[in-house]
């Protein structure tokens, strides 16, 4: 399977209310040091609502380019409709949203 299908397979199991980071998804994918290409496989994402890259940070937490989304401020609305919360500096707490496999029930992915 090819980076391009693995990222996507992977970015389609991000729960609502979480999100992952592009480093994250590299690693998930077999290439840990690939977070670069992740991003750009993600901006061309073919298919928007069936993949969520919009639930898809950087590695401090902050949003997307203004690029993305049609801008920060509409990734931050999707993200805040599915309950989680951006600053106004459009930076999520990845303390607090970041996905990962628990106890809760979320998707596996770790």
């Amino acid at each position: 399977m090819g980076l391009h299908k693995r990222v996507y397979e992977i970015v389609r199991r991000i729960p609502a209310g979480r999100v992952s980071t592009y480093g994250q998804i590299a690693a998930l994918a077999g290439m840990p040091r690939a977070a670069r290409a992740v991003g750009s496989i993600l901006h061309a994402n073919p298919e928007p609502v069936v993949i969520p890259c919009h639930r898809v940070v950087n590695r401090e937490g902050f949003l997307s380019g203004a690029f993305a989304f049609g801008g920060p401020e509409a990734q931050k609305a999707m993200l805040a409709s599915e309950g989680v919360e951006v600053s106004e500096e459009y930076k999520v707490d990845l303390d607090r949203f970041l996905w990962k496999n628990n106890s809760e029930g979320e998707s596996e992915g770790w």
